[in-house]
């Protein structure tokens, strides 16, 4: 029979990240994904607000960011970030931050 060391550390580490996981889980706020962090090193800007304000989009609630025309936001993105678009910089922003999150970093 075979004594295989460590198991209990994996089963340990496997729980936790089962944990963070369903604490993942749901709808995230873009503010929350999109960090200063991230936006400092990856766009023009050190901030969401930044970001917005200097898009030239009117972008106080929700329903003013579902307003915008994808194509002219996807445009502001290309020429000031590293992205070739919204869903691009977001995607990315969102497995950084799931990863921190998870303690994968």
């Amino acid at each position: 029979m075979f004594n295989i060391e460590g198991l209990d550390e994996l089963q340990e580490k496997l729980d936790c990240i089962t944990q963070k996981l369903q604490e993942l889980d749901g709808h995230k706020e873009v503010a929350e994904v999109l960090t200063s962090d991230f936006l400092s090193r990856s766009t023009k800007f050190s901030s969401l607000e930044e970001l917005f304000e200097a898009s030239g989009f009117k972008i106080e609630s929700q329903d003013d960011f579902a307003a915008i025309p994808l194509d002219e936001f996807d445009r502001f993105i290309r020429s000031n970030s590293l992205f070739d678009g919204w869903q691009a910089l977001l995607s990315t922003a969102g497995s950084e931050w799931a990863k921190k999150k998870l303690g994968l970093e």
